[in-house]
């Protein structure tokens, strides 16, 4: 459906409407409206910036797939530790992680961000995972890249933060590369897809068949995901704003790549070795928090924590009412002051 936004006229309504299937299309609209985008008025983007070194870059990998990746930094100081984000389903690093990352590094901490293949302003088909293993090994490839080319963050401790399909993201990096990192933030893991979100049993036997034969074609029935997700309702409307992301039905591959990816993830949570910080709400219906809960208690981290909040939705930092947001923010800086400062002790003491 089309979104209709005040006071825009019709030539910028016309690059919004436009098939964001290819990103052309999704670059054009991102730099068409991101000024648009950053005066709403949310808590994320009222928090001042000034001095901030905000970088955006492109990069072909080594699969000649041109990817898009963005910095915050601390202005005037050396991060204290740097924080490498991973986005959820359908989203993109520069709209709602925008006002996150800001706030991560007024906080002194370096961010990294980047758009997976196919996913905002990055190459590939809107939304088409054609393998989730190849996805993750997209996003070692780029923030190893980072880490290798930028000498003042070497010796910094490097915390992984994945938000719910990013939190998939972020375990799969970390058993493929178990020494990597210092510590992992997790926000509504999709660990396991709620069973109210994943078809009935035969027509997700049906899918999984016409997968294989139609794997682009967008034919997975889903909920409203907005609806779903955020609990405050002036905010569900706000998500209208965020024009390249992906809201059409799921594509048939995608789908089952990331059902398998669940899978596999819930057969494997007693090897994730790392600091947890996991953050759930308890009325999550998207991501199940009750996975976290058995996630927690399985995983061999000696260091790790579960906080779960009450009757808050899926979409913790973006979707819920400003007392929680601030909440939530204040747990995740804490975690990061308290994890930077045992890595700076440990470090000293060796």
């Amino acid at each position: 459906m089309t979104t209709r936004f005040p006071g825009i006229d019709n030539e910028l309504q016309k690059i919004l409407d436009a098939n964001m299937d290819h990103v052309s299309a999704r670059r054009q609209a991102r730099h068409a409206f991101k000024d648009i985008q950053l005066g709403i008025d949310h808590i994320l983007f009222k928090a001042p910036c000034d001095g901030l070194k905000i970088k955006e870059s492109y990069e072909v990998n080594s699969r000649g797939v041109e990817i898009f990746y963005k910095s915050w930094l601390p202005g005037a100081a050396r991060p204290r530790a740097t924080v490498f984000y991973c986005h959820g389903y359908g989203d993109t690093c520069t709209f709602f992680f925008e006002g996150i990352a800001r706030k991560l590094a007024c906080a002194g901490y370096g961010v990294f961000a980047m758009d997976y293949p196919g996913f905002g302003l990055s190459e590939g088909l809107h939304c088409y995972i054609p393998s989730f293993d190849s996805l993750v090994d997209d996003v070692i490839e780029i923030y190893s890249k980072i880490k290798a080319e930028n000498p003042e963050i070497h010796s910094l401790p490097s915390f992984l933060f994945g938000q719910s399909m990013g939190g998939a993201v972020a375990l799969k990096m970390h058993l493929k590369q178990p020494k990597a990192w210092d510590g992992a933030i997790l926000v509504a893991p999709m660990c396991k897809i709620a069973d109210d979100m994943v078809p009935p049993m035969l027509l997700k036997q049906i899918l999984i068949g016409i997968a294989n034969i139609l794997p682009k074609q967008k034919l997975v029935p889903q909920k409203n995901l907005a609806e779903a997700a955020f609990r405050d309702l002036k905010k569900r409307e706000m998500t209208a704003y965020n024009v390249i992301a992906y809201k059409d039905k799921p594509r048939l591959w995608t789908a089952v790549e990331m059902l398998r990816t669940t899978q596999e993830i819930e057969q494997r949570l007693k090897d994730v070795c790392l600091p947890l910080l996991i953050l759930h709400g308890e009325a999550d219906i998207v991501t199940d928090p009750s996975v976290s809960k058995e996630f927690y208690e399985k995983a061999s981290s000696s260091d790790k924590k579960l906080k779960l909040y009450k009757d808050a939705y899926h979409s913790l930092l973006e979707g819920e009412p400003d007392e929680m947001i601030i909440q939530v923010f204040s747990d995740i800086i804490l975690w990061l002051d308290d994890h930077t400062l045992k890595h700076s002790s440990s470090s000293t003491s060796k």
